[in-house]
């Protein structure tokens, strides 16, 4: 587990309104050079890995349930989006990054000693 101390947190928008959240209530952001999911739910923003860790699939091609749930397209594979925990029994965690909204700008963290794909499983 990252040391919560130790994280760098990279502005994504000046306002959450900027993400350019599709009627899916999930948008895609370029950190560092990658690319990252930002969903929305109930007025919570979460960010979490592009591809689905089971089969790659794009998880900005599915969507939020009512649940808070993100589905991945490919296989129906579901995700909690606080946890990264999958919830559908396949036994697979999705990459989350912590995210915080502050009256300058939405801001995803990073773990600044692990870099950016080591960590928040």
């Amino acid at each position: 587990m990252p040391d919560p101390t130790n994280i760098e947190w990279i502005k994504i928008a000046d306002h959450v309104n900027e993400i350019g959240f599709a009627s899916n209530r999930i948008g895609v952001v370029k950190v560092k050079g990658k690319q990252i999911c930002v969903g929305k739910f109930n007025e919570q923003v979460f960010a979490f890995a592009y591809k689905c860790p089971h089969a790659g699939g794009i998880m900005a091609d599915g969507f939020i349930d009512a649940l808070g749930n993100v589905m991945c397209p490919l296989h129906r594979y579901k995700f909690d989006l606080k946890n990264g925990r999958n919830v559908t029994g396949e036994g697979y965690y999705l990459k989350r990054w912590p995210v915080k909204q502050e009256a300058d700008g939405v801001y995803v963290g990073m773990d600044a000693a692990s870099g950016f794909w080591g960590l928040f499983k």
